[in-house]
């Protein structure tokens, strides 16, 4: 497929071209600073920022899916969906957040009273980022949520998807390495199983 990754440049977003390209997709990789992308082979680097449409529109246009990997702050989920909807892009598949996850009925892990104050704008920006994902009637749209701890780790294929709710292990840890959620979501691309969905992965 050919895919166009908008924060190419991130820590998920690297992860998400490692994976893409081991797979045989071809990669737009679009950045505010592509000049620090390293170079690979089916990878296509593209300036453009997220906040300007016309660009985002242009940059997007002829791909089977746009994958969204951009700080939530750092966004606008209104243009975003109508960029990807102009460039004539069906799909569109969003790396979420885990604040918006519930850790108890009804209770967000952005409202559980031990929630890292720093994370709080970006875990509410994600959250709203979801809520308007969740009125789109016209695109397909997948929303994937990490689990608390989400961090640079092992490539193990070994882990467990949920809905809405925050995945724990035995040990009461909620952790996904970088590299096993691309898989997750790159799974989702090539098959998918949560479209107009929320879902999340975590081991």
């Amino acid at each position: 497929m050919k895919i166009a990754l908008l924060g190419a440049t991130g820590n998920v977003g690297t992860r998400l071209i490692s994976e893409l390209v081991s797979r045989g997709h071809q990669v737009t990789a679009i950045a505010r600073h592509p000049e620090k992308l390293a170079r690979h082979e089916g990878v296509t680097v593209t300036a453009a920022d997220v906040t300007n449409e016309d660009a985002l529109v242009k940059a997007v246009s002829g791909h089977d899916a746009v994958l969204h990997s951009v700080n939530f702050v750092n966004t606008d989920a209104e243009k975003v969906i109508s960029a990807t909807k102009k460039g004539n892009v069906a799909r569109l598949l969003v790396v979420g957040g885990a604040g918006s996850l519930e850790v108890a009925p009804g209770l967000l892990l952005v409202s559980a009273p031990n929630f890292p104050a720093e994370y709080k704008s970006e875990a509410l920006a994600g959250a709203a980022f979801l809520n308007r994902l969740q009125k789109e009637k016209e695109l397909e749209w997948t929303f994937l949520s990490p689990s608390a701890f989400f961090a640079p780790g092992q490539r193990t294929g070994k882990f467990r998807l949920g809905k809405d709710q925050l995945l724990v292990d035995a040990d009461g840890q909620s952790h996904i390495s970088m590299e096993d959620f691309a898989i997750a979501m790159v799974d989702e691309l090539e098959t998918p199983r949560h479209t107009s969905e929320r879902f999340t992965v975590g081991y």
